[in-house]
């Protein structure tokens, strides 16, 4: 036995003992801070008062901070006054912790304050831009980036929260509810969370609460429950019910799940958030059909990755890809070959749609921050995943999800871990393949130059030449050859600018098509992708054009614009032609008709022809930057689009009834196949 293949086979034997531990035996040695936090809030009056108990075990030097909004009543550092941390009211309070190897510190803190005023007006993107501290009689939300509480800088912590609430309201943070009360004089629960955590998150509001019990994979309880407001407390079976089946799969496919249970939690802002042991989300959001098939398994397997596994942010978030790829996509896969494919054409088209200075590094996202942000985060990495599958075979690649989770629970967890277990699992060295991927910006073009065919014996010998574009990559290529009786799919390593390879077949080849089922990230060819509506939303460079000259309309059409590209929109005169740009063309129906007969354009495509009250489509040109076509029966159906349509960034088409999308769809891709000669 080679020296090689004996610490291959150590590390796999030493991966395959943490994988058969029993969950909760991983003994975290970094767990040396802990909050003991007391909190109550009265949302009517906006106020908040707490005290908190924080214990450290820790030498090294550590900063405590609490938000500038609050005032600090009392402060002692074991035992002895503290000053309140800052010297003018708009500072933030900040506390400097000496390290000390002989003692336990214990800081206890007393803070009051007034939280802002909740605002329901808000949507999702103006909601995560905006992380303040708010309560209204409708909801309380005091998100950790907010600073609400006095918490250690950049350091993980257990805690343990006791929340009093008005009678009326109920509340949670993420964890075990240990204790709950609820009388007339008001509300009373301890929530737990005994592993290191990123921080703590607060949710409250009027909810009417149900509970099921489900059994784990290992047979122990978890308890699930929906906090939700009254006029939507008729869905909680359903949501519960699909929690069940959520969990199930993902302990099947990664490992049991780390909690003692799960909480869906209704809130009166367009919210989509997930914390450990819970997902917080608007209540318009929750009354979506699609919401409970999609976006709540999307939140559920992040209690895995995420929630469970932290990303180590200075190096690059990989939990939104793994995620996107083992719920969104996988889906799509269970649903049809088709529905999975029409999402990687829909990452491709994305992708193509950005500019260079919109793109980045795989390593250097850490959260979403707009489309093209998630274009990358989300999209690339969940690419990256379906790749490194399609490479190492699906056995060893949830075998190593399975020692990811096993190993790293509860861990910070970068990039280059996830690398070093795909490594120790398939014993492969992968570092070709992360690196191209996690430190590169752009995405390979790869083309077929040549492919030729001549009788070799019984059969024929097909020569085929691919060119990539430089900085090469290592890629497995994906070849189609089509023959008159079939057409079957070879793999062809390309790692140099160009390359001829050559084939032995039995059958006639008639043609070739590069990587029709579209397994590779690379950069669609010109005519390849079909026209969508993110292009005119994520490229700087688009150009909008506003048909109407009444002023009501002029008005809503550049809120719509706004809205779409989350910036101030370029207005062109209706006169100009448009340019080698994408351009947003916004009007009323007959307007748009005008338009575009006086420019020999088509018109309104049959998919949506006279179908409810507005239209939306795109149309290619010859210089490869699209329009986006906005055709509204009247200044009311035009209005109606400004919350709807900037999530139908992914559609070519799409017609709207009011604020309901009743028809959409994607033109189809256009495989360009290449003739052998």
């Amino acid at each position: 036995m080679t020296g090689r293949l004996f610490i291959k086979i150590y590390f796999l034997l030493l991966l395959a003992c943490f994988i058969t531990q029993p969950a909760f035996a991983i003994n975290f040695k970094h767990n040396e801070i802990d909050y003991d936090m007391t909190v109550r809030i009265d949302p009517i009056a906006r106020t908040i008062e707490g005290k908190s108990i924080i214990t450290i075990n820790r030498s090294k030097k550590l900063t405590l901070v609490l938000g500038q909004g609050y005032e600090v009543t009392q402060a002692l550092f074991n035992g002895f006054a503290l000053g309140s941390g800052r010297e003018h009211a708009d500072q933030l309070h900040a506390w400097h912790i000496p390290p000390d190897l002989n003692q336990q510190h214990q800081l206890e803190i007393h803070w009051r304050g007034k939280l802002a005023q909740l605002n329901t007006s808000l949507d999702h993107s103006q909601t995560l831009a905006r992380p303040i501290a708010v309560s209204g009689e409708a909801g309380t939300f005091l998100p950790d980036a907010s600073d609400w509480y006095p918490r250690i800088m950049n350091e993980l912590a257990r805690y343990k929260v006791k929340l009093e609430l008005p009678a009326g309201q109920r509340g949670l943070v993420a964890g075990r509810l240990i204790e709950e009360r609820e009388s007339a004089q008001g509300y009373q629960a301890i929530f737990e969370f005994p592993f290191a955590a990123e921080g703590i998150d607060l949710m409250a509001g009027p909810y009417v609460v149900e509970t099921q019990t489900h059994q784990s994979i290992k047979s122990r309880p978890i308890q699930l429950r929906t906090y939700f407001h009254p006029q939507i407390s008729n869905l909680s079976r359903g949501y519960l019910d699909a929690v069940k089946r959520y969990l199930a799969m993902y302990e099947t496919w990664i490992g049991e799940y780390p909690y003692s249970e799960f909480s869906i939690v209704s809130s009166p802002t367009p919210t989509g958030f997930g914390m450990p042991t819970l997902t917080y989300l608007g209540i318009n959001v929750l009354q979506l059909p699609f919401i409970r098939d999609i976006s709540l398994g999307h939140e559920v397997l992040h209690n895995w990755w995420g929630n469970g596994v932290y990303p180590d942010y200075r190096r690059g978030n990989w939990s939104e890809g793994l995620t996107t790829f083992m719920a969104d996509y996988a889906y799509k896969e269970q649903e049809s070959s088709e529905a999975a494919h029409e999402m990687r054409l829909g990452w491709l088209r994305d992708f193509a749609a950005l500019q260079l200075d919109q793109d980045a590094p795989l390593t250097a996202f850490t959260s979403r921050t707009h489309s093209a942000s998630k274009i990358v985060g989300y999209n690339k990495a969940a690419m990256l995943f379906f790749m490194l599958r399609d490479y190492l075979g699906e056995a060893i690649f949830y075998r190593a999800i399975q020692g990811l989770w096993s190993t790293q629970r509860f861990k910070i967890t970068s990039w280059q871990h996830l690398q070093k277990i795909f490594e120790m699992v398939s014993g492969q060295n992968l570092q070709p393949f992360f690196a191209q991927w996690l430190e590169r910006t752009g995405a390979p073009s790869i083309t077929i130059s040549e492919a030729r065919s001549n009788p070799a014996g019984s059969g024929y010998e097909l020569s085929l030449t691919l060119r990539q574009s430089t900085p090469t990559y290592q890629l497995r290529v994906p070849i189609a050859i089509q023959s008159q009786e079939r057409t079957e799919t070879h793999w062809f390593d390309l790692y140099k600018d160009q390359q001829t390879f050559v084939l032995t077949l039995s059958d006639q080849p008639l043609s070739v098509s590069l990587d029709p089922d579209l397994r590779l990230f690379r950069q669609l060819a010109l005519g390849e992708a079909p026209p969508i509506l993110r292009e005119v939303m994520v490229n700087p460079a688009t150009e909008t054009m506003v048909l109407s000259d009444k002023d009501e309309v002029r008005k809503i059409a550049e809120t719509l614009a706004s809205k779409l590209q989350q910036r101030s929109p370029k207005i062109i005169a209706a006169e100009q032609q448009p340019f080698a740009v994408p351009t947003l063309i916004i009007g009323l129906q007959p307007e748009i008709d005008a338009w575009l007969a006086a420019r020999n354009l088509p018109s309104t495509p049959d998919e949506i022809r006279a179908k409810g009250t507005a239209q939306v489509w795109t149309l290619a040109r010859a210089s490869g930057a699209s329009l986006a076509i906005v055709s509204a029966q009247n200044a009311a159906s035009l209005e109606a689009l400004i919350r709807p349509l900037p999530h139908y960034g992914r559609q070519s088409y799409i017609a709207f009834d009011d604020r309901h999308a009743i028809e959409k769809g994607i033109w189809p891709m256009q495989v360009q196949p290449v003739k052998v000669e």
